[in-house]
């Protein structure tokens, strides 16, 4: 893809799942305006449920644009949905940045959102995700629970809620010790079906999804900053 020049005349388009949640689609919305108050403009695309899609956004402008898939692990939508609605749109010149995860600097958002759950130092962690069929996102979730273990002292154990295993219910049934809380960190953007399902799985808490937390918004703006 080519690489673009001129940052001020750059088009930014962050790209999301897609969610029939209302407060989800506010939450990616949310995170967009905390990303332009820094970058500049930032339009928002999603790739399932809701539109406008990548290539609908990438038709309206033919200005050099860089898109940063906001999802947390790299499954099929950014490696297989991304890529296509580049090529479908035709367009001349887009940047696509890396995805927002796995990365150490997302560790500081789970603690905070642990925190808030009332996770406190010696309880136990799962890491909660949505789940993948594909292996490789499977993997950044595990990737991503090893980097949560060494920030809290211990292994974290990861739950699936839609594809892969152990669910989410399994992997707390399996880490909860007698005695010891358990709380679930959720490896999630934004609000949703998904995050919901994790008040069912029983642990004593449930993080809430990483949002807007300024670790998320200063990994944005830096994978924005890669085309340069």
């Amino acid at each position: 893809m080519a690489a673009l020049t001129g940052a001020s005349a750059e088009r930014r388009i962050l790209v999301a799942h897609g969610t029939r949640s209302s407060s989800g689609i506010a939450t990616a919305h949310a995170i967009a305006d905390a990303v332009a108050a820094r970058t500049g403009p930032v339009d928002v695309a999603f790739v399932d449920v809701r539109g406008p899609s990548p290539s609908d956004l990438l038709r309206e402008s033919d200005r050099p644009t860089v898109l940063v898939p906001a999802f947390l692990a790299v499954g099929y939508h950014v490696r297989t949905d991304v890529p296509r609605h580049v090529a479908a749109s035709g367009h001349p010149a887009v940047a696509v940045t890396a995805a927002l995860g796995p990365d150490r600097a997302l560790v500081g958002a789970l603690l905070r959102r642990l925190r808030e759950a009332g996770w406190r130092p010696g309880d136990t962690v799962v890491l909660g995700a949505t789940g993948s069929s594909d292996p490789h996102a499977r993997a950044d979730v595990r990737t991503m629970a090893g980097y949560l273990g060494e920030a809290v002292g211990g292994a974290v154990p990861v739950g699936f809620l839609a594809a892969g295993s152990p669910t989410v219910a399994d992997a707390v049934a399996t880490a909860r010790l007698p005695g010891q809380r358990l709380f679930l960190a959720a490896y999630q953007l934004a609000e949703g079906l998904f995050h919901d399902r994790l008040a069912e799985a029983g642990a004593d808490g449930v993080a809430a999804p990483l949002g807007t937390a300024p670790e998320v918004i200063d990994l944005l703006v830096d994978r924005f900053a890669q085309s340069r």
